[in-house]
């Protein structure tokens, strides 16, 4: 009986060291019922408008706390997060009602290589390394994926 309370005991030590930091922070801890990503790969004026008016649709239909929205931009699609964007007042609400922004850096890299300088980010929005893998991952961890 010491010998499977010890086996345990190790067993349950080594578990310890296996999950890192890293996984740890990397858990959802969100309290929010529901949890939508929203994807912009496209740089037509109305569906960035549409993907806006989605992630404020979401806000509205749920209890304050209820609902977490990310919008994911990438390719062409990175330009509704440029700072001199026509919808950057609405990145700026939005924001402030808890929408989170992420641009991919894939292609914020290539659009500074195109452009000859970085274009400039509305301060709302975060730079991720890629924004396909941003999805995946939000994906994995119960983000209903939208792609208008």
């Amino acid at each position: 009986m010491f010998r499977s309370l010890r086996t345990l005991a190790l067993a349950f030590a080594s578990l310890l060291f296996i999950t890192s930091p890293a996984a740890v922070l990397a858990a959802d801890l969100s309290m929010a019922d529901y949890k939508y990503v929203l994807h912009i790969s496209d740089m037509d004026p109305s569906k960035q408008e549409l993907i806006l008016n989605n992630a404020a649709n979401l806000l509205e239909a749920y209890p304050p706390g209820a609902v977490e929205v990310e919008i994911v931009a990438y390719g062409p699609g990175l330009r509704l997060m440029f700072a001199n964007n026509v919808n950057a007042q609405r990145l700026d609400a939005l924001s402030q009602s808890g929408v989170r922004f992420t641009a991919c850096g894939n292609t914020l890299k290539g659009m500074t290589k195109q452009l000859g300088e970085e274009p400039k980010l509305n301060p709302v929005a975060k730079v991720v390394p890629g924004g396909i893998v941003r999805i995946g991952e939000l994906v994995k961890r119960g983000y209903i994926y939208v792609k208008p």
